[in-house]
């Protein structure tokens, strides 16, 4: 216990002096982990492996901005094993909302559904998180559940150190738009969850965590930004969740052992 109350005065300390910003200079330092993180999702393969298979329902994977689908090549091969259909987005970098991305998704994931004749799972790692929740909302039907990792749709933009890559990736201003910030924070109706972590160097992790409801959970687990979709921690969340059955979802089980490495989390007090 005492170890765990260190680590989370050493996180308030290293994300910087205001209690709601990005992330300060030390966990920025800290997402030089990434490279551990790949090495110890090789070791814990064999173990991971074991783990009961999926039903073999569709899933798509979102990257994170700038990123491309190589980025999410361990991650789609980690659920392959797991016995489902995985897909890349295929619109190559991820640099934004740009003209005809979104709506060559939307084409995408309908046709993912009609050629499964199933629902399918959306994944996605930080931006790519962002556009998965909100292809959930507009297309509900054709959607199983949506996983996150990292991704900032709770908090403002400027809570990140990404907005400045954002801005010059996809050529929009970060603005100031309350309603466009309630709109992102509105979980999709089906079964969502969100894996953080508070020694996240990128996305404060506030930004990350969802209003408690029925069919939401937040999962803490230690991990960098950079290395999150290549951490086993996150690969043995999402192998979970991935599993459940949406018509009797229950919240992931972090009691007992797993409460050394899982943690459920709530939205931090206004």
């Amino acid at each position: 216990m005492k170890t765990r109350s260190n680590l989370r005065r050493l996180t308030k300390l290293a994300a910087g002096n205001h209690p709601t910003g990005a992330p300060g200079a030390l966990l920025m330092m800290l997402e030089a982990r990434a490279p551990w993180e790949a090495a110890a999702l090789a070791l814990a393969t064999p173990w991971l492996d074991r783990l009961p298979s999926g039903d073999g329902h569709p899933v798509l994977v979102f990257p994170g901005l700038a990123a491309s689908d190589i980025s999410t090549a361990l991650l789609r091969s980690f659920l392959r094993r797991r016995g489902h259909w995985t897909h890349a987005w295929k619109q190559g970098f991820n640099l934004g909302p740009r003209q005809g991305v979104l709506q060559a998704c939307r084409e995408r994931l309908q046709r993912l559904a009609d050629r499964h004749g199933r629902q399918v799972s959306l994944v996605g790692w930080s931006l790519g998180g962002v556009y998965a929740r909100e292809f959930a909302k507009e297309m509900p039907d054709l959607v199983r559940c949506v996983v996150t990792l990292g991704s900032p749709f709770a908090g403002h933009p400027r809570h990140t150190n990404a907005w400045r890559i954002y801005e010059l990736m996809s050529g929009q201003k970060v603005r100031d738009d309350p309603r466009l910030h309630q709109q992102l924070r509105v979980a999709p109706p089906v079964p969502t969850t969100s894996i953080f972590s508070r020694t996240d160097g990128v996305v404060a992790w506030h930004c990350s965590v969802n209003d408690v409801l029925p069919h939401t959970e937040n999962i803490e687990i230690a991990a960098s930004h950079v290395g999150m979709g290549m951490n086993p921690l996150a690969m043995y969340v999402l192998a979970d969740r991935l599993r459940q059955d949406p018509q009797n979802w229950q919240r992931f089980d972090a009691s007992g052992a797993r409460g050394w490495f899982f943690k459920h989390a709530e939205p931090p007090a206004a």
